[in-house]
């Protein structure tokens, strides 16, 4: 239900603002102070519903209206959040059911958040009448530009028994008789046969890999269902101009981004990253945690995940304003210029909106020490400048960022279904032998980082978006399509990627991919199932690797295998790759073959960020910045903004850099601060071809 004409004609800045949290300071105070930063938006009232309606049916509602007033006076939009993932005392005291169980019996305790199960009846009652209240006052305030319904939803999976009797009736809506789920599942296997569907074992012991990935499926369903409901009770308020979303977090174990997205008007994500040396290329700062990212290419894959999720720019809700986390430990206040750097970064990937959480750091609870806008003085210091000058930044480039699209140079496959099933029986190893719960963002992280090192740009496309599009036009549009992983996927998906290559792309596929079916079982054939005959390769046998394992192969120039092997025969197919070494040594690692108009590379191991790197550059010969020439650690992003297009050149070191345009433009090197960002605006001379345009707040005085 993505509406794209209800996404702002602007880039929106700005920041979530509590002034029901506050300790000090004043609102006309700190609202001029947003408004001299620039702010042109906040995010209200989604964390308190305590404070909406402090007793059961009892509405306190005008609490809020000195700060949209205010607000509205200074020319500040405002988003309005539905408070339904902070569950109020009083409810929790009606039924201990309303808590969501992690297990079967095992209850969530309160004192969190979101620890209700979202599907009880009572909190759905009590739910619906704070949001009604809430939108029936304020829907026709001026300030208001749109509603984020709840709050990073999805983050455990709900083992209640209302929902495993939903999960029973979803299964009979799906295989009608247990006879065909006993047929579909295998449950021959260790005498799982069952005679009627209460026989069925609860998920908690489950080892079957097809009833976990049905019921990660089903999970998914809950949580889109819940966001949807809420959204149809704020579209009853909302005015035609006021758009819906909800943000999300988007390694929460509950949700399909996709999906939950299609509900919405518009897509909305919180990118949290690691800052200072994290954001310093060619440093390696570990990810310790799913739910911010580490690295130059890690914000850069934040931006184009949420872009994925429709195909469409998004809305950013949350993300960095200095330190993240949730204690003194986790500290990481941004060098000087790297909060410019990064939200340009979130903007040349399609964000129409950087909203920072939050404005003020918190005086108590378990976030004091996540850093806001302003510090806990309430004094505006470093970060509250730097975040103005962005501002500022952002409101000059208005004009030349009116329709911004990210460019792409190759797009990359991505598979909830897959990602989820590798969850539960990964392929790979972790570091201490166990299973990798993590190997589907291990591989494919692997594959969009090596997009990133070769200097391309990327667009991420979920596999039902893929099938929908028309082959040929998606073929025009991305010449290069990479399949890191697909491991789940039924035949139909599978002869779409075959007529892709068929129809004149290039398609790169990795591990596991058509090796199972939509069930998340091996198919009955040689691998890869139904690409085997288009890529010319085929194998049925394959190996763990517990060490790196050499490739040769002049078109590379070398490199290493990591994690897993396939025994790869060549049935037609040019040997591009080989095992120099291990249990393979002198067999294909990499094949490719022409398929109809177009080319299929199969690469039958998980190659390191080298190998990777250099495949991903033959992939890919031609780039959107091929003909830039820059120093090591500058990235080169660029967009089409109407019949222009706009270049964000940045340096991600401590170091001064240079880049130079195509020299056919004849424009100046462009020399950058140490973690300093330009935009340029190109436009065509009749004449001269291209000319480079500096962004507005950076043109010399005459």
């Amino acid at each position: 239900m993505a509406d794209a004409h209800l996404l702002p004609d602007r880039i929106l800045f700005g920041a979530a603002f509590y002034n029901e949290y506050r300790v000090n300071g004043d609102l006309e105070g700190d609202l001029d102070l947003m408004a001299e930063a620039s702010f042109s938006v906040i995010r209200v009232g989604e964390s308190v519903w305590a404070t909406w309606e402090p007793e059961p049916g009892v509405y306190h509602l005008d609490w809020l209206q000195p700060v949209l007033d205010g607000a509205h006076a200074r020319g500040i939009s405002v988003v309005l959040g539905t408070p339904t993932y902070a569950v109020p005392p009083w409810l929790r005291a009606m039924d201990p059911e309303l808590a969501g169980e992690e297990a079967t019996g095992v209850r969530h305790p309160w004192g969190r958040r979101q620890e209700v199960d979202i599907t009880h009846p009572l909190f759905r009652q009590h739910a619906e009448g704070v949001i009604r209240a809430i939108a029936a006052k304020y829907a026709s305030h001026p300030a208001i530009i749109g509603y984020q319904v709840d709050n990073e939803p999805g983050p455990f999976l709900l083992h209640n028994q209302r929902v495993f009797d939903g999960f029973l009736g979803w299964l009979e809506g799906r295989y009608e008789d247990v006879e065909t789920l006993n047929r579909e599942w295998g449950l021959t296997f260790w005498s799982q046969r069952i005679r009627s569907w209460d026989e069925l074992w609860r998920p908690d012991g489950n080892h079957s890999p097809q009833y976990q990935l049905e019921w990660r499926r089903y999970q998914a369903e809950l949580v889109t269902e819940f966001i949807a409901w809420q959204a149809r009770i704020v579209r009853e308020y909302a005015g035609p101009r006021q758009f819906v979303t909800t943000c999300i977090s988007y390694e929460r174990p509950a949700i399909d981004d996709r999906q939950l997205v299609q509900q919405l008007d518009v897509t909305a994500g919180n990118p949290y990253y690691m800052m200072q040396d994290a954001l310093r290329i060619g440093v390696e700062v570990p990810r310790t945690a799913k739910w911010w990212s580490s690295g130059v290419w890690a914000l850069f894959e934040q931006g184009d995940r949420m872009f994925s999720s429709a195909q469409a720019p998004f809305l950013v809700t949350e993300t960095n304003a200095q330190s993240i986390g949730q204690s003194h430990w986790q500290h990481h206040t941004p060098y000087p210029g790297q909060i410019a750097l990064a939200g340009l970064a979130l903007v040349a990937r399609g964000a129409r909106m950087i909203e920072y959480w939050q404005w003020q750091t918190p005086h108590y609870g378990i976030e004091t020490y996540w850093g806001g806008v302003l510090p806990h003085s309430g004094q505006p210091g470093r970060i509250y400048r730097e975040i103005a000058e962005l501002g500022r930044r952002l409101r000059d480039l208005g004009p030349v960022l009116e329709g911004f699209t990210p460019d792409a140079d190759v797009a990359l496959l991505y598979s909830i279904d897959t990602k989820h099933s590798f969850e539960f029986y990964p392929p790979l190893a972790d570091a201490e032998g166990g299973p990798d719960g993590m190997s589907y963002l291990r591989i494919f992280d692997r594959y969009y980082r090596a997009a990133f090192e070769a200097g391309t740009q990327s667009r991420i496309v979920h596999a039902a978006q893929f099938r929908e599009r028309d082959t040929e036009d998606f073929v025009a549009e991305f010449p290069t399509l990479v399949v890191p992983t697909l491991y789940v996927a039924d035949d139909g998906m599978l002869d779409a990627l075959v007529r892709y290559a068929e129809a004149g792309g290039h398609l790169v596929v990795g591990i596991r991919t058509g090796y199972g079916d939509q069930l998340a079982r091996a198919r009955p054939e040689r691998a890869p199932g139904r690409l085997a005959a288009a890529a010319g390769v085929w194998y049925d046998e394959y190996s763990s690797l517990d060490a790196p394992v050499g490739i040769d192969g002049a078109t590379f120039g070398g490199g290493h295998a990591e994690g897993w092997a396939d025994a790869l025969v060549a049935d037609g197919a040019d040997v591009v790759a080989v095992y120099s070494s291990g249990i393979y040594a002198g067999r294909p690692a990499v094949t490719s073959r022409e398929h109809g108009a177009g080319r299929v590379t199969y690469v039958g191991m998980l190659p390191d960020l080298a190998l990777a790197t250099s495949i991903l550059r033959w992939a890919v010969p031609i780039a959107s910045a091929s003909e830039w020439q820059f120093d090591a650690p500058v990235t080169v992003t660029s967009g089409s903004s109407g019949d222009e297009r706009v270049w964000f050149i940045s340096n991600w070191s401590s170091e001064p850099a240079t880049a130079h345009p195509p020299q056919r433009s004849g424009g100046k090197p462009i020399v950058l601060e140490p973690w300093d960002v330009t935009v340029l605006v190109e436009q065509r001379d009749p004449e001269s071809g291209a000319v480079y345009i500096p962004e507005p707040e950076r043109v010399e005085p005459s």
